[in-house]
């Protein structure tokens, strides 16, 4: 009996220890917007790889993270946002006639829902230390063009998502 005793105590430790080593690295998150469609959609469940920065390399152009934001959900507290990094620091962004220009060059954006439709922005430099992001789904996304968000502390990123594990149908792997 005791021997039986410790042995469910031993599996529950190391299930524990398992699922807190997990957590350290990776969070999953449930999609609660539309502004990255057609790549993600409400109720899809993705995984965060919350070291992806600290242990396998920097910020690139194009990942799609998730970050705390300043906005409130509608229990008061900050939303976390996914959107699409489309600036790092030193980069100079305008929007013309619905197209994203970084660095002197119209960027190609397959992964938008509809190429040039992200409005018009005035030329600026994201500033050290912050990113510009967009959602993919530009008539909907509340991202670095508004106020309200504006360009993101690199420190209020949780981490890259690495995954979509549902719906069972769209497993992608983003790595």
């Amino acid at each position: 009996m005791m021997k039986e005793a410790w042995g469910w105590i031993r599996d529950i430790a190391i299930a524990v220890l398992i699922a807190a080593v997990l957590l350290f690295f990776f969070k999953p998150i449930i999609i609660q917007q539309e502004s990255m469609q057609p790549n993600f959609y409400s109720n899809d469940y993705v995984i965060v790889s919350k070291q992806a920065y600290k242990l396998f390399g920097d910020m690139e152009r194009g990942d799609i993270i998730v970050f705390k934001s300043s906005l409130l959900d509608d229990n008061g507290n900050e939303k976390y946002l996914i959107k699409r990094i489309i600036g790092l620091p030193g980069d100079t962004l305008e929007i013309k006639d619905g197209y994203v220009i970084r660095n002197g060059e119209i960027i190609q954006e397959p992964y938008v829902a509809q190429q040039g439709v992200s409005g018009e922005m005035s030329r600026i430099t994201v500033e050290e230390g912050k990113l510009f992001v967009m959602g993919d789904n530009r008539y909907v996304s509340q991202d670095s063009r508004s106020a309200a968000v504006g360009q993101i502390d690199q420190e209020t990123v949780v981490g890259k998502v690495i995954l979509r594990i549902f719906p069972f149908d769209s497993i992608k792997y983003f790595g």
